[in-house]
């Protein structure tokens, strides 16, 4: 009698994942013209990230589905905020644009070359064993405040189109924010562009594996 497969779609994590998507179109609706409501379920989206994490180890349900369901959703969270501060600042929209690209074609080439290489040949650019990288993905305090000071460069600009806040020896808070976590976000960039270069490294890897198989292959 075979066992019966288990459907994954409906794991606690991906069910948190659905809960993030929801939330994160509920935040596209209403970012042109609600910012309070808009920041809400856009944060709240973005905390579930960290609790579909845990969900996925306690009920031991980590799926590649999943991953991809989780990278997915942050990069057209982002995605769709930059989209929304190019309307808003639109002297800087080459510079959003720069980074939307980035964002998205690097983390791609980077998840999709680490599918295909399978961890199998030691010929392969492991960017953890440089210690600066190896810190940002082993410790997880660094990688938080990595992630978090990306978000709020971000989040402060929007909300700074809307309201600056209280002053601090007269500036805005949120422009504030904005200023102080800019540092962050663009050393965030480069690690993604590092991301990029690695990944692209790594498929000629592939590709150099290939055609060494194919050719000991047609000399047989």
């Amino acid at each position: 009698m075979s066992e019966t497969k288990e459907n994954i779609f409906i794991f606690v994590p991906n069910i948190i994942g659905y809960a993030r998507i929801i939330l994160a179109l509920i935040s596209f609706y209403y970012m042109p013209t609600h910012c309070a409501l808009a920041v809400v379920c856009y944060i709240v989206s973005a905390l579930l990230d960290a609790i579909d994490g845990h969900a996925a180890r306690y009920f031991n349900q980590s799926t590649r589905f999943g991953g991809m369901l989780d990278q997915l959703t942050d990069r057209a969270g982002t995605a769709a905020l930059m989209m929304t501060l190019a309307t808003f600042y639109t002297q800087y929209t080459f510079w959003f644009q720069i980074s939307m690209i980035i964002d998205i074609c690097c983390h791609w080439l980077y998840l999709h070359t680490t599918i295909l290489q399978g961890k199998t040949s030691h010929k392969f650019i492991d960017m953890s064993e440089n210690p600066i990288m190896h810190m940002y993905y082993t410790n997880k305090t660094v990688l938080f405040l990595m992630c978090a000071g990306n978000e709020a460069f971000y989040a402060s600009l929007y909300i700074s189109h809307f309201y600056s806040g209280f002053k601090i020896l007269g500036v805005g808070i949120f422009p504030l924010i904005a200023v102080l976590s800019a540092p962050v976000a663009i050393v965030k960039t480069l690690i993604s562009v590092l991301h990029g270069i690695v990944a692209s490294m790594n498929l000629a890897t592939i590709d150099n594996n290939e055609r060494e198989a194919m050719k000991i292959q047609q000399n047989k």
